[in-house]
């Protein structure tokens, strides 16, 4: 078995065509819908970035137990299990958080990888004295800044390294993955993850992708939106949209080179094809931007998957409505190279979908540590927040203890508790540290980081975009029930109960 893993970051399932967009040229998203199993209802586990990537890693959810981490010791990882059963994998990704102290475990797992450098803040480019007088009349005042390791210092110095096409992060990173194609597509027994952080913020893609997204907006650079309540212009708010525009054009590009290379060699017949995203983002919907602070509405948790099997050529261009989660990546990958997934996984193999169109899971469990326990069976979403996110107890169960930039603080280490393993651990006792609101997602604002924490429940059949909040208290307890015994399989600690009341 040969498989290519095409995975991107924050992209909006309902800005490609495939999935009924009409505002964004994605022709080729729309021939790889064409050549794959499409995915209707395909949902998040862990939020945000580096949890989504430990669930996609390990088939398991983690939010309940820790925020953004690396993979901890006992997590068992799927390139880890194709090496022992010499099976190569390779990892191609502009994905910075990777080398990140938040994320320094997950490429060693795979037989090799290549780093793409540039995006976003990712330390890159030395430049002692930049020309900031030129700098500050190029940005937006809101994505700028003079302080070396902020956000949006190394982004603008970056972005004096980016200019050809060539030069861009996404571009390089297939240009990579088809070199591996090149080198590699006659040999068997591999895994290809061409992973890039586009059409992640912030949305800067090469000029030509602009040309079919004219917007009035006439000041500085804008295209990286704040996680913040939507307060800007009209003018304002459609530069940052057609700059999302942009990007995903941009990422439309690289599949279609993908495509054009299983096209041109052949490799629809022996080589399999997973495409998806690790969450999406929010364009103004509910009048936010971003992710995360907000409930997580479809437009983050409802994410886009298309799947090619070569053993199954005559589903190409069918779509499956049944729940399947990003958890159930993991295992799928496995089943792809005949391999059985280890008891502590909690996913399922999508093939029975695309073979007998069999539903696989019944609910989806997902959300982000620390704020609201969601759950969905395809029909409704429930969002369920503590009754007092200020007083809540919650607390991280590690032995990695380093957040997305940093080691725990002082602090947190001080609370630290042997506590004894929980079942997916093997036998290992974890440390115990107490959640902290200046945690490194949280620390600007603490818990009060979130907001709309009312706990709500959508009908998304009759209300799509999620605008109505229903009451029904039979669905409703129901929706709770599956909620706990969801936790209970994933052996959630007993405050994660508590804080939720159920």
């Amino acid at each position: 078995m040969k498989l290519v893993f095409a995975l991107f970051d924050s992209l909006n399932r309902l800005s490609l065509e495939s999935y009924g967009s009409q505002s964004i040229k994605t022709p080729n998203f729309k021939r790889l819908s064409e050549r794959c199993v499409t995915f209707d209802k395909h949902f998040v586990g862990s939020l945000p970035c580096m949890p989504a990537r430990r669930d996609m890693q390990t088939g398991r959810l983690n939010f309940l137990h820790r925020s953004w981490g690396p993979l901890e010791p006992f997590d068992n990882s799927f390139p880890e299990i194709l090496h022992k059963a010499d099976i190569y994998s390779h990892l191609v990704s502009d994905h910075y958080h990777y080398w990140e102290d938040g994320g320094l475990t997950y490429h060693n797992r795979y037989t090799t990888y290549e780093f793409i450098r540039g995006q976003e803040r990712d330390p890159w480019k030395a430049m002692v004295e930049p020309p900031w007088d030129r700098l500050k009349k190029m940005y937006h005042e809101k994505q700028y800044s003079e302080i070396p390791r902020s956000l949006y210092y190394h982004d603008i110095i970056n972005r004096e390294y980016i200019k050809k096409e060539e030069d861009f992060c996404s571009v390089k990173c297939f240009d990579e993955g088809l070199e591996f194609l090149k080198n590699n597509s006659k040999a068997d027994n591999w895994f290809l993850q061409i992973e890039t952080f586009d059409p992640h913020e912030p949305f800067y893609a090469p000029e030509r992708f602009r040309e079919d997204y004219p917007t009035n907006y006439k000041g500085p650079i804008r295209d990286w939106p704040p996680y913040e309540r939507v307060s800007e212009g009209p003018d304002e708010c459609d530069e940052l949209k057609a700059n999302y525009s942009a990007i995903v054009a941009l990422c439309d590009a690289q599949i279609g080179r993908l495509l054009d290379y299983f096209d041109d060699n052949n490799l629809w017949d022996d080589t399999a094809l997973i495409v998806s995203t690790d969450h999406g983002f929010l364009l103004g919907e509910h009048d936010w931007w971003a992710k995360i602070r907000m409930p997580c509405y479809n437009e983050v948790a409802h994410i886009p998957l298309f799947i090619h099997h070569p053993n199954y050529l005559s589903h190409a261009g069918t779509r499956r409505d049944h729940l399947t989660q990003t958890i159930d990546l993991m295992p799928t990958i496995l089943d792809f190279f005949n391999l059985e997934p280890p008891r502590e996984v909690e996913g399922n193999s999508i093939i029975p979908m695309i073979t007998e169109n069999k539903k696989i899971r019944h609910y989806g469990l997902y959300g982000v540590w620390g704020s609201s326990t969601n759950i969905t069976d395809g029909r409704y979403t429930y969002f369920r927040y503590p009754d007092d996110m200020t007083e809540q107890e919650i607390n991280q169960y590690t032995l990695m203890p380093t957040h997305i930039t940093s080691f725990f603080t002082d602090e947190e280490l001080k609370s630290a508790k042997l506590e004894k393993p929980f079942n997916f651990t093997k036998g290992i006792p974890l440390l115990k540290i107490k959640g902290s609101a200046k945690t490194p997602l949280y620390r600007k604002l603490g818990w009060n980081f979130f907001k709309d924490t009312e706990t709500v429940l959508f009908d998304i059949l009759n209300d799509p975009e999620q605008n109505i909040p229903i009451e029904n208290e039979k669905i409703e307890n129901k929706l709770i029930d599956s909620m706990k015994n969801m936790m209970e399989i994933n052996d959630a600690p007993k405050e994660a109960f508590t804080r939720l009341k159920i």
